[in-house]
């Protein structure tokens, strides 16, 4: 019997297609799994005395932290602007102080068609090694906390072009948790005019 050459042709992209599929699905799947693990360790972490934010009376009671589910299309592989010049700025703090940071950059995404930037940030002390960026969005008050959350990212090596922005990862500031902390306000040149529902939603006693 003779086989239409077009037909194995078809088959052989079908086969292709499937195992593309596959893959993908199996990649988010560790993707998820990885992220399930990460949150899992911090919670252990919120229940330890050394390092947790929680007062004592908030570890008794504490079960675990409240997050969206994740969403493999809120991580981004943004264009980097590396800035030649890194300016020593004031982030204002929650008690009306002031930390000191160095604009090291800005990363550019598309989100829903639309181009958003965010500025990234290092210590100006030299004692952290991840840009820290600083963020609020729409979601704030409305399922997240309402001061905004954070993200860290890897610091990328001299003439990278591109940084990733995982919004699953992002975080609440320790005084979402406890007013005795001071933290790091979003700057108004981070503030996404849009919902970002992804990472950590707000802390609910």
């Amino acid at each position: 019997m003779r086989i239409n050459p077009k037909l194995l042709v078809g088959l052989g992209l079908l086969l292709v297609i499937g195992y593309f599929l596959q893959d993908l699905v199996f990649n988010d799947g560790q993707y998820a799994a990885r992220l399930r693990k990460a949150r899992k360790e911090k919670d252990d972490s919120f229940r330890r005395v050394k390092g947790s934010p929680l007062s004592e009376e908030q570890r008794n009671t504490f079960d675990s932290l409240n997050y969206y589910a994740a969403d493999p299309a809120y991580r981004f592989e943004a264009q980097l602007e590396q800035f030649p010049q890194r300016d020593t700025v004031e982030l204002p703090l929650t008690t009306g102080k002031a930390d000191k940071y160095l604009r090291w950059g800005r990363a550019s995404f598309i989100l829903s068609k639309q181009e958003y930037k965010l500025t990234l940030f290092l210590k100006a002390d030299g004692k952290d090694s991840t840009l820290f960026i600083p963020f609020t969005d729409r979601t704030n008050g409305r399922g997240s906390y309402g001061g905004g959350r954070y993200l860290d990212a890897t610091k990328p090596a001299a003439g990278d072009t591109e940084i990733v922005l995982d919004f699953n990862a992002a975080y609440n500031p320790f005084c979402a948790y406890n007013d005795g902390f001071a933290c790091p306000v979003p700057p108004q040149d981070n503030r996404l005019a849009i919902d970002i529902p992804a990472g950590e939603k707000a802390y609910k006693e």
